[in-house]
């Protein structure tokens, strides 16, 4: 075995030193010379175990489809149900990145803004100060905190009229899929003006009599509490959280039974603009601006920019959305884009319409369709060969593969091999029974391919109960299995098709 496959894993080695006909013969004197015999040249490959005996090893209830190609000819190489439309998780991200990417270009900032409908006089504002939103999935505490320094160097130290917030940029979208968990911080509301991933930070500490709660909307620098969502400590066992909407405040109630000592989580935020507006007037007191209560502006008004706060380039918010599958970044630039390209979108079903319709007619995919832009809802479709026949279009050199993240090979106790010659950059998807993996490998030869492996268990998925959609049983060693046979493989094209 040459040195540059010394890493594949022991059972790979030893299959290969049967395939090369390596027996021990002891049980009497050689009778010709003791020179070996030569291996044939592919002795890997010829070890190298079927697919259809991978995909049984791993035990899967429901359906596994997949399809691997030359990622510069497109030729196919190996497939298996590679037309069956499947629940791609959030490989959807990747869908979703190329189409920001070719609509608003890899340079494109968010912009959030505060705006002057008056003149400032004597560093006081004759006029409304206005936030808004330009629909940042990014925006954080600590990037409002400088707005607001922004806004005091500007020479605003007062404002006299009323403080207005904007969020109009994009849809409001209450829940990104209104089946999941009211508790779960992946499920968080849409909107123009959106903070910390639209969550809110609950923290308790047991307390003589009881416990002690705090909510806030904390990030590096700054902490600030909040009273958009307020926490009641009820003396229960189950259910752990209950949600309901009290006016303008998120209300949730979490049972005693479930809270220790101590600990903390993030919760959704269900008003986002509002959450954010009240935090930027927390952060413009504490910078000395004292602004009245925020109130929504239905249409943005005409004003003065005096202060602006930009997000990093898409490029790298589209890294960082791949790298940790944040499901509110994916769908604001999802939702950005089709804006962009003229599409009159009120919804994320019907902007995930229009993504799928961009896929077949840039990429030719034939059965692509998208509920939303991250994956997490239920109805989004999507096959192996369609998904192969998109990355093999954007092609190992575009724009796409640089930004998914570095997924490795494992050896039989699972420990990563990041220095194995096989090189992977592709985006993972997981749901309850649904597991997935798509993007390229790079062979130690340079060889380039391109693959998607689907798997999911729909019937097993339609059986659990809304209290159980957070961690149903059986769901986290279906997954563990389907994940080890993805690995598995890659490995074996890795073999087979790369030099």
């Amino acid at each position: 075995m040459t040195n540059r496959f010394q890493n594949v894993s022991r059972r790979w080695f030893l299959g290969a030193l049967m395939a090369g006909g390596a027996q021990a013969a002891l049980a009497a004197p050689p009778a010709v010379s003791l020179r070996p015999a030569p291996r044939p040249a592919d002795y890997r490959k010829l070890a190298a175990p079927g697919a259809d005996e991978l995909i049984a090893r791993a035990g899967l209830s429901g359906e596994v489809g997949f399809a691997v190609a030359d990622a510069t000819t497109g030729r196919m190489l190996e497939a298996h149900n590679p037309l069956l439309g499947l629940p791609p998780a959030s490989v959807t991200k990747a869908m979703t990145a190329l189409y920001a990417l070719e609509t608003l270009g890899a340079d494109y900032r968010f912009g959030t803004r505060l705006l002057g409908t008056g003149p400032v006089v004597g560093g006081e504002l004759k006029g409304d100060l206005v936030l808004a939103g330009g629909g940042d999935p990014t925006l954080n505490t600590d990037m409002l905190g400088d707005l607001a320094a922004k806004l005091k160097a500007a020479g605003v130290h007062a404002v006299r009229g009323r403080f207005l917030y904007h969020a109009g940029a994009l849809p409001e979208v209450p829940a990104i899929d209104p089946g999941q968990p009211a508790h779960v911080g992946y499920n968080p509301a849409i909107s123009g003006l959106n903070l910390n991933f639209n969550r809110v930070h609950f923290e308790w500490q047991q307390a003589s009599g009881g416990y002690t709660v705090t909510m806030d909307a904390r990030a590096e620098r700054y902490r600030p509490a909040v009273s958009v969502a307020e926490m009641e400590v009820v003396r229960r066992d189950l259910p752990v959280y209950t949600y309901s909407s009290k006016g303008e405040v998120d209300h949730w109630t979490v049972a005693s039974g479930a809270l220790g000592k101590g600990g903390a989580r993030w919760l959704p935020v269900r008003r986002p603009a509002l959450y954010a507006a009240e935090v930027f007037q927390t952060l413009a007191r504490s910078h000395g601006i004292e602004l009245a209560r925020p109130a929504a502006a239905q249409t943005l008004p005409q004003g003065t920019v005096l202060a602006e706060m930009e997000s990093a380039p898409l490029r790298e918010v589209l890294r960082e959305m791949l790298k940790y599958s944040t499901n509110i970044t994916a769908e604001a630039v999802g939702l950005t884009a089709s804006l962009a390209r003229g599409a009159q979108v009120t919804s994320l079903a019907a902007s995930g319409r229009e993504m799928s319709a961009w896929l077949a007619g840039r990429l030719g995919t034939r059965k692509a369709d998208f509920v939303d832009h991250s994956g997490l809802g239920e109805g989004s479709r999507m096959s192996a060969g369609d998904m192969v026949r998109a990355l093999v279009g954007v092609g190992p050199d575009g724009p796409l593969k640089p930004i998914l993240k570095d997924v490795y090979l494992r050896d039989d106790q699972g420990r990563a091999l990041k220095s194995h010659p096989v090189k992977i950059r592709a985006k993972t998807g997981t749901l309850n029974f649904v597991s997935a993996l798509a993007g390229y490998v790079t062979g130690a030869d340079g060889t380039e391919l391109a693959f998607a492996i689907f798997t999911a268990d729909n019937a097993r998925r339609a059986d659990i109960r809304p209290e159980d959609r957070e961690r149903p049983a059986g769901s986290r060693s279906w997954t563990g299995r389907s994940r080890a046979m993805q690995m598995e493989l890659v490995e074996r094209w890795a073999t087979l098709y790369c030099g």
